[in-house]
């Protein structure tokens, strides 16, 4: 007699699991390619459950751009809190968490992000606020430094030109020392 085949069990997705799947979709193949049937496929389950969670796939788009705006900002206010007196110190490891290598899968979904924006107002609002509180985190640390505010907020515009900017590059064979480079770079940002 032939043993039956077990069926698949299949796991029920709560509204987080599928917005985590989306950002994945999001990172590697761009908005556009963010569809509730290619989502429902990667996540191993029917498209009717995605309804038990979201309207439509604008809800989905929506909450995908609320979950990484609270995300984004979450981390920026931890990555910049400083002791008085720290400020230099919190300024070089922003530096150092935003323009590392390690970071490869936060600057795809970066770069999604952004490139979504291009084409969707809501998106464009969204990156707008992240950016405006990324700065204003900076320039509280340039500020507490004794900086005028002027100065302060040039420092905090190239401070994220050049995390971003080192971010996208792959400029290895470019210098013998990228490390000393990159430390050296870091250091007049922030000092």
């Amino acid at each position: 007699m032939e043993a039956k085949a077990a069926k698949p069990v299949r796991t029920a997705l709560d509204r987080d699991a599928w917005i985590k799947g989306a950002i994945a979709i999001l990172a590697e193949h761009g908005a556009e390619r963010l569809r509730v049937e290619v989502l429902a496929k990667r996540l191993g389950v029917t498209k009717g459950s995605f309804y038990w969670h979201f309207k439509d796939r604008r809800d989905l788009l929506d909450a995908v751009l609320e979950f990484w705006k609270e995300g984004r900002i979450r981390d920026i206010r931890k990555q910049t809190q400083a002791e008085p007196g720290g400020e230099v110190a919190a300024l070089l490891h922003t530096i150092e968490v935003y323009s590392s290598a390690r970071n490869r899968k936060g600057i795809s979904i970066e770069a999604a992000v952004r490139d979504w924006a291009r084409r969707d107002a809501q998106a464009a609002a969204v990156v707008e606020e992240v950016d405006t509180e990324r700065l204003a985190c900076a320039c509280r640390l340039f500020l507490a430094r004794g900086l005028d505010p002027e100065e302060a907020q040039a420092r905090s515009v190239m401070l994220y030109a050049y995390v971003f900017g080192a971010a996208l590059m792959r400029c290895g064979s470019f210098a013998v020392d990228m490390t000393s480079l990159k430390a050296w770079i870091a250091d007049r940002i922030a000092r």
